[in-house]
């Protein structure tokens, strides 16, 4: 926007390889000229005319020609610091997105983006002339006045642009362009103020045009974020580049082989070098330290369908040596930006290795534009059916992702500008998303890479997860810290108390936003503090009965006592083993102990054990029960309608609200073991009862 000053001439090496630059004095004077005739469009915007019909060859320019003529008259008189006339910035912003393949309404508003802003014209002026979806997009990237909102006018501004973003994510690719211009012409200002944006460029604008798939201008904005913030690395990459471009450089060649490799298996392919931008150079040099020829650039074959691109990777796989670790399928698995393409690297005959992306032509587009090539996602299905109440209900984006999702959830919990802006460049730093299946069936939950139990449940379940006190995953109980994986199923525990709450400690393991701004917020309302804190743990409490002994397990061995193992606590009629121990008793074990696998490996000989005809027995069973008043007396008056008699008992102290019990019962009969197992659970507050 009005911030930054042009200067045309700044960082030459930085300009994207044939991509045309616009000449900003001589529209600047094409712009003071004044309105063009009606009949034709304004000479000061046939380049973006141009841009556009290369990808909309259909185009009514005849809008943009009305937005051009607006943002002109309304600009007219500003200057940027720089000298030119203010309009050049609009139109090169406009020009940005008409290469990327912006549709027209993206481009009118871009055009416009400025004026409420800037001049004297208003929303409503907007929609009168250009309708409400125009007006819309123009009014999400308008910036808030810093006379209203002080220190928080930025955060606050990116909040609103966000929300906005949420119904429309073109308002966001016109940011990202309107920024990239921006950076393009930051030449003229204090070092100290480049250093300011350069950052927020860094930490919240790259990654937004990372998630949003618009690579074109995430790589130009990443080099110039670097040559501003690491000038002395900037230098040095420079360098290396420069220093490359007098060397034998192995690509084209790599490229010819792989041209005659593709055209002699009938595929019909575009192989292009693709030379690696600043940043991703100064990246290989860290890993690599010293850069190889072929480490400059990689090689991109575009192909017409999606089944050519594997068709490619097996004629490169079988006529090079491929190096298996650089394999990756984004084809099959898209990143969550939108993003698609086989990546792999192959080896030559003289031993050059080459990085080679294939995808398809469709795919390129996406990978370089991302949401701005998806063209208008809003547009109603022309069916003649669409009522008033219909087209004034929000906007639902097909597009948007779940981490914009989340973002927007989290963001009406932040309670002021600071807490939203660190946890919108905390969210924003997660550089991949994993996808978690909720167990009940209800779908799925994306989350960030390194998310734990914790970010689950409030995904989940919002304010109720404080409540939460445990978690299966894939099946197995495991704590609320535990991180997930892509692909695990989870389910989440709840407490039945209401009114329990979070435990401090929680917020060192909380990944998301939403999480945290929540338990923040919990623990601020409730100074007395979260749940006990178990630092200091109680001894267990245990109860030891009387009766002990091998039950009705009798060794083939005279005279020697027999002992059933606590670590299994067999019953009739499980397969068992039994070893001497010292002592000279017989410790009888379930076949598929542990135990079992160490004695043999000792050498111990196992020695027969079989059951008498007596059908009682003895077993040890563990309940995992949430904490609640007299769940104690409630299990043992279960386990003694069932006819059983408690020989010990252990209760671990409660941890997140969890008890432990475990119990060594003896049974009048191994049969009643299911029937008294479903009884422990049906306990109000058990949740699961298994054997030891």
């Amino acid at each position: 926007m009005s911030a930054e000053a042009t200067n045309p001439d700044a960082r030459p090496e930085l300009r994207r390889r044939g991509r045309p630059r616009l000449d900003l004095r001589r529209l600047g004077r094409a712009a003071l000229l004044g309105p063009a005739p009606r009949d034709r469009l304004p000479d000061a915007i046939s380049h973006v005319a141009e841009a556009h019909r290369a990808h909309h060859p259909d185009a009514d320019l005849s809008v943009l020609r009305r937005a051009y003529m607006l943002a002109e008259s309304s600009h007219r008189g500003q200057m940027r610091k720089s000298g030119e006339p203010y309009i050049t910035h609009p139109l090169a912003v406009t020009l940005i997105l008409a290469e990327l393949g912006a549709e027209t309404t993206t481009l009118t508003a871009s055009l416009l983006h400025d004026t409420v802003e800037d001049t004297e014209v208003t929303l409503d002026q907007v929609r009168a002339e250009f309708g409400a979806e125009v007006c819309f997009i123009v009014d999400g990237v308008t910036k808030l006045e810093k006379v209203d909102y002080g220190a928080a006018a930025e955060p606050e501004t990116f909040r609103k642009m966000l929300v906005a973003t949420g119904n429309d994510v073109r308002v966001m690719s016109i940011k990202l362009a309107d920024r990239l211009h921006n950076m393009r012409t930051l030449g003229v200002m204090r070092p100290e103020k480049q250093a300011r944006i350069a950052r927020v460029t860094r930490d919240v604008l790259i990654p937004l045009a990372e998630r949003l798939g618009v690579q074109a201008l995430k790589t130009e904005l990443e080099d110039l974020v670097f040559a501003i913030l690491h000038p002395e690395e900037y230098e040095h990459t420079r360098a290396l580049i420069a220093a490359h471009a007098g060397d034998h450089d192995p690509l084209p060649g790599f490229a010819d082989s792989v041209r005659a490799v593709l055209r002699e298996a009938g595929i019909q392919a575009e192989v292009h070098i693709r030379p690696r931008h600043f940043v991703s150079v100064h990246r290989i040099a860290l890993k690599r330290g010293e850069l190889r020829g072929s480490d400059f650039g990689r090689l991109l074959v575009l192909v017409g369908e999606n089944a050519d691109c594997y068709g490619v990777l097996g004629e490169l796989h079988t006529c090079f040596t491929p190096v298996v670790s650089e394999f990756k399928d984004f084809i099959a698995v898209p990143k969550f930006n939108l993003y698609q393409s086989l990546h792999t690297a192959v080896a030559g005959p003289d031993g050059e290795v080459a990085e080679v992306i294939v995808r398809t032509r469709q795919m390129h587009r996406v990978a370089e534009a991302g949401v701005v090539a998806l063209g208008n996602p809003y547009a109603l299905p022309e069916t003649g059916t669409t009522t008033a109440g219909e087209a004034e209900e929000e906007r639902v984006d097909p597009t948007r992702p779940g981490w914009l999702s989340r973002l927007l959830d989290w963001q009406q919990s932040a309670p002021d500008a600071d807490t939203f802006w660190s946890s919108l460049r905390d969210e924003l730093s997660q550089d991949r998303e994993i996808t978690v299946f909720r167990a009940d069936g209800g779908g799925w939950l994306g989350l960030p890479a390194g998310a734990t139990c914790i970010d689950a449940a409030y995904a989940q379940h919002g304010e109720a997860a404080h409540g939460c006190i445990g978690a299966r995953v894939n099946g197995r109980l495991t704590s609320l810290a535990s991180p997930l994986a892509d692909g695990d199923t989870v389910q989440l525990l709840l407490a039945q108390d209401a009114s329990s709450g979070p435990a401090p400690d929680w917020l060192g393991h909380a990944r998301t936003p939403a999480a945290r701004i929540a338990i923040s917020s919990w623990l601020q309302s409730h100074p007395e503090g979260g749940r006990p804190d178990p630092a200091a743990p109680r001894a267990p409490l245990s109860v030891v009965g009387a009766r002990g002994g091998g039950g009705n397990a009798v060794a083939d061995l005279p005279d020697a006592p027999v002992r059933l193992a606590g670590c299994c606590t067999p019953v009739p009629p499980d397969a068992v083993a039994g070893f001497v121990v010292r002592g000279g008793a017989v410790t009888v074990h379930r076949i598929h102990c542990p135990a079992v696998a160490q004695m043999r490996a000792l050498g111990r000989t196992p020695v027969a054990v079989h059951w008498r005809a007596t059908a009682d027995c003895r077993v040890t069973l563990v309940a995992e029960s949430f904490g609640r008043p007299h769940l104690l007396a409630d299990l043992t008056e279960a386990i003694s309608r069932e006819g059983a008699d408690i020989v010990s008992a252990t209760v671990e102290p409660p941890n997140e609200q969890r008890v432990r019990h475990r119990y060594t019962l003896q049974l009048p009969d191994a049969n009643v073991l299911p029937t008294l197992m479903r009884a422990m659970r049906d306990v109000p507050g058990v949740y699961d009862v298994s054997r030891a």
